[in-house]
């Protein structure tokens, strides 16, 4: 099978036309390599980062600007989940959007009025203690997660969060129009009550609590998963911070979660946490906490960042190469296991716990820390399948096993990929997020050790 890339490719330049007017000669010329089959790896990259990014743009929730929780091209979806907003989906988006701008998808005045769109919806949106639900309404009204998750989400807010001070790095020494933007959502960090969230003066964060049931979701977040940068922006917040001991007593574990193991010949680096002893997790742990946090010489008393995610999309590689259950369509060029859709539904694939499915952002947003594979992944993924992407880039998840495909996305897989496939070839999410001198403090007091942190003297 093989993809007929120039007709993808047109359809995305089609729309990104639509919203700067012209098409540039990097398209055209794109287009043109594309139909010659001559298409380089930076291209493809160029095709995979405008198509995904489309996601966030052409694709938003058009009240807010923000990211719906899904888009089903097919059009069915559950009876309410259409339009809603997802608030960690759209802290990924909003890096997108920047993405957008510097691959000149969109100009920057394009983007700085969707920004502004999209703070002031946030502005006026349901809060909890300063953080946001995991879902809203586009009238700005919580949407349950659950039946007790009516409330503030930490981790989703921590994800938002990450986003907009991101935005706020990039936009903060511009024009006044610029600036006034980058002070407003200065305004929404500070508003965010991380203190709070310890229950009361716990040593740990609490990921939930609902002005309807308090704490009864009781989900005290431990480490090691896909939650470190709630630990890190609650402990730089510059109004309601938690102190070092709350990271070490409750994300640390008192320690634990240096117990790490060797899986697939490589070290997991810290314990991979969770409640059924699984040796490694989903990869997107990989990828959530660090499209601003650059883990690249990112080290603290407990690991080596790095070599954490990089061992950790490594161990995904080994285990789909290796393929134990012999899934048809497994190895060097098809990998990567994550949370994501599946026949049985949303569901967490690990190499302990593989049914068969391949989620794409699992490859092609661990970029950074394998690139080869990563690429070979990609290359795989465009020339040699004819029903895998569609307008938005890749979907969600597939099973050559079970002869399963859906052309559905998710906000959460499709964000990290043009944020991580952009860290890789430039930096830039990275360089902004680290440049932002409340984290920088928040990571000092922490006792993380990184390239951008000032030495003492």
């Amino acid at each position: 099978m093989r993809l007929v890339l120039i007709s993808v490719f047109l359809a995305v330049a089609s729309l990104v036309a639509g919203c700067n007017g012209q098409k540039t000669t990097k398209k055209d010329s794109l287009a043109e390599n594309v139909s010659n089959s001559t298409y380089s790896d930076e291209e493809l990259l160029d095709l995979l980062q405008l198509q995904t990014f489309n996601y966030f743009w052409d694709g938003a929730e058009p009240t807010s600007g923000l990211a719906r929780e899904r888009i089903h091209l097919d059009n069915i979806y559950p009876a309410h989940d259409k339009d809603i907003i997802t608030i960690g989906g759209s802290g990924f988006g909003l890096m997108a959007i920047v993405v957008g701008i510097e691959r000149g998808f969109i100009t920057r005045e394009q983007a700085l009025e969707r920004f502004e769109r999209a703070v002031g919806f946030l502005e006026k949106a349901d809060r909890f203690h300063g953080a946001w639900p995991h879902w809203l309404k586009p009238d700005g009204k919580t949407s349950p997660f659950s039946p007790k998750d009516n409330g503030g989400d930490l981790v989703e807010t921590a994800f938002l969060i990450q986003g907009l001070l991101t935005v706020k790095e990039y936009f903060r020494d511009g024009n006044d129009r610029e600036q006034k933007l980058a002070q407003r959502i200065q305004k929404l960090w500070e508003e965010v009550e991380w203190d709070w969230y310890t229950k009361g003066g716990e040593k740990v964060l609490y990921w939930h609590w609902s002005p309807d049931h308090g704490w009864d979701m009781n989900f005290p977040v431990g480490g090691y998963n896909e939650c470190l940068i709630m630990y890190i922006l609650a402990a730089a917040s510059p109004t309601h911070p938690v102190n070092k001991e709350v990271y070490e007593k409750g994300w640390a574990r008192n320690g634990a979660i240096v117990n790490d193991t060797t899986y697939y010949g490589l070290k997991t680096e810290l314990d991979h946490y969770e409640h059924d002893s699984s040796p490694v997790g989903p990869l997107f742990w990989a990828h959530y906490s660090y499209l601003g946090l650059d883990p690249d010489g990112l080290t603290d008393q407990y690991g080596d960042y790095w070599k954490l995610n990089t061992n950790h999309a490594m161990i995904h590689y080994r285990h789909c190469v290796e393929n134990p259950k012999g899934y048809e369509g497994y190895g060097e060029d098809c990998w990567g296991l994550t949370s994501s859709y599946s026949p049985k539904g949303y569901a967490g694939h690990r190499p302990d716990k593989d049914i068969g499915v391949i989620s794409p952002t699992a490859a092609l947003s661990s970029m950074p820390y394998t690139p080869k594979e990563s690429m070979r992944f990609l290359r795989h993924l465009y020339t040699e399948q004819d029903s895998l992407i569609g307008k938005y880039g890749p979907y969600d998840a597939f099973s050559f096993e079970k002869d399963w495909y859906l052309p559905r996305y998710l906000a959460i897989d499709q964000g990290p990929i043009p944020v991580m496939v952009e860290n890789y070839r430039s930096r830039l999410l990275w360089k902004l997020f680290m440049a932002n001198g409340e984290v920088q403090n928040g990571l000092n007091k922490l006792g993380f050790q990184s390239p951008y942190l000032k030495k003492d003297g």
